[in-house]
């Protein structure tokens, strides 16, 4: 297996099959973040992710992490917190502040960079990126966002400012998502935190799979119409 350069003036993608074992997943560099190679990536598994100063680089890692929102996991503490919630959270009210958010709230750096922010935004204004929102009064104070693939969504990153924030972000929108015929969420890679709210990890070609049927299953048309999600009054 071979890391494959990818061109700018071709939005095709290798098979996923033949990303490198290690690093886990890495499957192509280069190309561009134009919306269509975006959608092209997602549509086959692959996502972009990538340091700044380095290329782009493009993943589809094996096993994969995903979450079915059902099995969503809420502890009895978070149960307590959110029976008396603060916090209001709504859907597409604020893509541009979410992915700030997402970039800006790590201790560690980010590969959030401003052409991921600006490829992001273009997704999002041709409804295909989405945001949740969490609201301490007119306070931004969590979220998430992601791209939507039919009835499956993408989670690509989230942000906490207040405690249990993004917990809620991901626990309010795997209950509408359910709700309304959304079937799975993809996590891409397992870690601590997405492992403890229910997330597990699958083969690729299963989750590969899972793709390619869902993407095709879209959800009612009203679903990612900006709106309040919690409380429902």
């Amino acid at each position: 297996m071979r890391l494959v350069q990818l061109s700018r003036h071709s939005i095709a993608f290798p098979s996923p099959e033949a990303a490198l074992r290690e690093p886990n997943g890495l499957l192509a560099l280069g190309g561009d973040l134009s919306p269509a190679r975006l959608l092209m990536a997602y549509q086959r598994g692959i996502f972009p992710w990538f340091s700044p100063g380095d290329p782009i680089l493009w993943w589809s890692p094996d096993p994969r992490a995903v979450l079915w929102p059902e099995n969503f996991h809420v502890s009895r503490s978070m149960k307590r917190f959110h029976k008396t919630s603060p916090y209001r959270v709504t859907l597409n009210h604020a893509f541009g502040q979410v992915i700030d958010g997402c970039s800006d709230d790590r201790d560690e750096g980010t590969w959030i960079t401003p052409d991921i922010v600006m490829a992001y935004h273009r997704l999002h204004e041709l409804g295909h990126a989405h945001s949740i929102e969490v609201w301490e009064g007119d306070e931004l104070v969590g979220g998430m966002y992601g791209v939507a693939q039919g009835s499956l969504f993408c989670g690509e990153s989230m942000f906490s400012r207040r405690v249990n924030a993004s917990k809620t972000a991901l626990l309010v929108f795997s209950e509408e998502f359910a709700r309304l015929g959304g079937k799975l969420i993809d996590c891409q890679v397992l870690n601590s935190h997405t492992a403890s709210l229910g997330a597990v990890e699958i083969p690729r070609r299963d989750y590969l799979q899972y793709l390619a049927e869902l993407r095709l299953a879209p959800l009612p048309s009203h679903f990612w119409v900006p709106r309040r999600l919690f409380p429902a009054r």
